[in-house]
């Protein structure tokens, strides 16, 4: 049985499929290319699995319905070296998850729920979805608390599964927490999305769950916690995911060290050097991106690690900059700097008229489509946040918006309403105008 039946079944629900009508009523078409638009997100989160899944169906580029999901997907098929071009899209799945009462979870489910309103990759680059969580957080997993009490995305436990916050571990008796993440994976892959998550790599914002659930800080020096990191991301990429973003990416090997925010050493270059190769090796796969953050300037350093693209150095507001970049870097297929339109350290402040005009820069500056630049955009960037919240308030904190306890009440609460779903529809005409480049 495929993965997403399989979490059909878990849940409750059969396998047979139907063409979904509000995603009909909903839906931008470029060429094959299709995806709801126009919306807040709660009109999708407040949806079910199931009515995800028919909406992911609905929108599929075949001329043929699906009534029961397909028991082979195969990521969208771009080359090896799709990571150059690609638009990688992080989508806060903590922030997103089931908020009940003081508890979090879900956010896996809620993130499916989401993606039939992501653009799906165009004829000549690929959209690329980026999970902000994965691993449980050292403090508070599971937990949502006030507004401004920390509760740190950054800070991972490694050995200790996944976090409580993404997965449903209701029906783990059903479908485990790897096969949820397969489920995922293939329903982002059928709607044309390739998928990677983020990663930290400062030794102080790591810990390792041990017998008799100890933790103890991580260690670059230790083999074995060498080997348990390696592991920990091959296990995750065998289940679907091909790109992984590495924060502090830049400092690696002890780089530019005076602007360096994270906590705890980071990994000797050559060490990472092995790490990303070994990721690649034991994976299998020959078509993973590692995407650095920050990691722009000094690019033979960083083509030489391994990664494949790095954020940070072109200004994005600059549409002329953007193409010179393009048209220097257009014969570069190892590795290729990138275009911010956000990142995650974004405080707000920022206006629509602004993301819109580096939305529009990331997907046309370029003499071909052949020749673009890979960007990095936040979940923001596509759904405007509630006004007195933004990106990097959701990494640090957990805070539910509900007025009531219920996650429907935080999912209405946590976005901007009404300028929010014109917002939008101005970003779906962007990519409506791209995807057939």
């Amino acid at each position: 049985m495929n993965y997403v039946n399989k979490l059909l079944l878990a849940i409750g629900e059969n396998t047979k499929l139907y063409p979904d009508k509000f995603t009909h009523d909903r839906q931008y078409t470029a060429g094959l290319k299709k995806w709801i638009g126009n919306i807040i997100p709660s009109e999708l989160l407040n949806r079910s699995i199931k009515q995800a899944v028919e909406s992911v169906v609905t929108l599929c580029e075949c001329s043929t319905f699906y009534n029961k999901f397909p028991d082979k997907i195969l990521t969208p098929n771009y080359g090896d070296k799709w990571g150059v071009r690609a638009n990688y899209v992080e989508i806060n799945n903590r922030a997103i998850a089931e908020m009940h009462g003081n508890l979090t979870k879900n956010g896996l489910f809620s993130t499916i729920k989401l993606i039939p309103a992501i653009p799906p990759s165009a004829k000549s680059w690929a959209n690329c979805v980026i999970l902000s969580q994965i691993f449980p957080n050292i403090y508070g997993d599971g937990y949502n608390k006030a507004p401004e009490e920390e509760n740190s995305i950054y800070g991972i436990k490694l050995n200790s599964g996944y976090s409580k916050n993404i997965i449903n571990f209701d029906i783990i008796n059903k479908i485990s927490p790897i096969e949820q993440f397969h489920a995922f994976n293939d329903i982002a892959h059928f709607h044309g999305l390739k998928t990677g998550f983020r990663t930290v790599i400062s030794a102080d914002q790591i810990k390792i769950t041990t017998e008799g659930d100890n933790d103890i800080t991580f260690d670059w020096k230790n083999t074995e916690h060498q080997e348990l990191f390696i592991k920990e991301h091959v296990d995750l990429i065998n289940t679907g995911f091909e790109a992984i973003f590495i924060d502090s990416a830049k400092h690696i090997g002890g780089y530019d060290m005076e602007n360096y925010t994270g906590v705890g050493a980071l990994p000797d270059y050559s060490q990472m050097q092995y790490i990303i190769n070994e990721i690649r090796l034991r994976s299998g796969k020959t078509t993973l991106s590692f995407i650095g953050e920050k990691s722009t300037g000094d690019f033979i350093r960083y083509e030489n690690l391994g990664l494949t693209a790095g954020t940070g150095f072109i200004e994005p507001n600059n549409y002329n900059e953007v193409k010179s970049h393009s048209i220097n870097f257009k014969y570069d297929f190892s590795y290729t700097p990138g275009i911010e339109v956000s990142n995650d350290n974004d405080t707000g402040g920022r206006s629509y008229e602004e993301r819109l005009h580096r939305i529009n820069n990331s997907l046309f500056a370029y003499e071909y489509p052949s020749d673009k630049l890979p960007s990095f955009m936040q979940m923001e960037d596509l759904f405007p946040l509630r006004y007195d919240t933004n990106t990097h308030h959701l990494m640090m904190c957990n805070p539910s918006y509900s007025n009531d306890g219920t996650p429907e009440s935080h999912w209405e609460n946590l976005f901007a309403k009404d300028d929010g779903k014109e917002y939008n529809r101005k970003v779906s005409e962007l990519f409506y105008h791209a995807l057939n480049l």
